[in-house]
C-alpha cells in the first residue's frame, strides 16, 4: 500500500514515516501542499494522510483541489484542530475521515485499513471486468481473454496490463507505471516497463485492433 503523508512538522512526520514503514506501508512525504499536489499529479496513492495547517496551500485548499480534479483517493485528516466546525468543514470539502492529534498509533492503523478496505470494495464492484476491443480482463478470476481464448501472463505482466486497462484512454508515464506496478522506490532509470510491454505485446493479438499504444517520449496508452 502506498501512502502520501502531507505533514510539515518534522517530529511528527519522522515518527509516522518510521512507524508506518515498519508496519509494511510504502511512504511518500510532502512537507507542503504544493509538494503534495505535485506528487498526486504524478502518482497514484492508496490513501492520503493530511494535516490542515501547512505552509502555502493548506489542507483545506489541497482537499478542494484533489476533489475538483475528480481524484477520489481516501483522505484521512490528521490535525491538532479538533473543534466540531473544523471537522465538519473538512468532511464537507471531501475528506473521508478525521483524526485529532495526539492520537494512538494503533487507531491510525485501524482507520487506514478501514478506509482503504472500503475504497477497494467499492472499486472492485465497478472493476470486475475490464475491456478494450476484443480483450477482456476479469479481475475476480485473474484471467485475460481475447476472442474466447485465455492468454497466459506472468503475475507482473498481468498487473501491468490490468493497470493500463484500469486507466483506459489515459496516457500513463513510465514513472507512473513503475510506481504502481513495481513500487515507488524502483530504479526510475530502468527500461523494465518497455521490456514487459514487449512481453505482453508478444502474447496478445493486435491484428484486428492495436490495443497498447506507445506515446513517444512519455509512456503508454490503452484505448478503444
Amino acid at each position: 500500500m502506498n501512502i502520501l503523508l502531507v505533514e510539515d512538522d518534522e517530529r511528527i512526520s519522522k515518527f509516522l514515516v518510521k512507524g508506518l514503514g515498519e508496519a509494511g506501508y510504502q511512504m511518500v512525504l510532502a512537507d507542503s501542499g504544493e509538494k503534495a499536489r505535485d506528487f498526486i499529479n504524478a502518482y497514484d496513492f492508496d490513501i492520503i494522510l493530511m494535516d490542515i495547517m501547512l505552509p502555502g496551500m493548506d489542507g483545506m485548499q489541497l482537499t478542494q483541489l484533489i476533489r475538483f480534479k475528480k481524484n477520489y483517493t481516501p483522505i484521512l485528516v490528521l490535525s491538532a484542530l479538533n473543534s466540531p466546525d473544523d471537522k465538519i468543514k473538512m468532511l464537507d470539502l471531501g475528506a473521508d475521515d478525521y483524526l485529532s492529534k495526539p492520537f494512538h498509533f494503533e487507531e491510525l492503523i485501524s482507520r487506514i485499513k478501514a478506509l482503504t478496505r472500503r475504497n477497494k470494495l467499492s472499486y472492485q464492484e465497478d472493476a470486475e471486468l475490464l475491456s478494450c476491443g476484443n480483450l477482456r480482463v476479469d479481475t475476480n478470476l485473474h484471467k485475460v481473454i481475447q476472442n474466447d481464448k485465455e492468454i497466459e501472463l506472468s503475475p507482473t505482466e498481468y498487473k501491468l496490463l490490468t493497470f493500463l486497462m484500469e486507466h483506459k484512454n489515459k496516457v500513463l508515464s513510465r514513472t507512473q507505471i513503475l510506481h504502481n506496478v513495481w513500487g515507488i522506490n524502483f530504479d526510475s532509470t530502468t527500461n523494465v516497463v518497455d521490456v514487459y510491454i514487449s512481453y505482453i505485446r508478444n502474447k496478445i493479438d493486435e491484428t484486428e485492433q492495436k490495443i497498447i499504444h506507445t506515446v513517444k517520449g512519455t509512456g503508454y496508452l490503452v484505448k478503444d
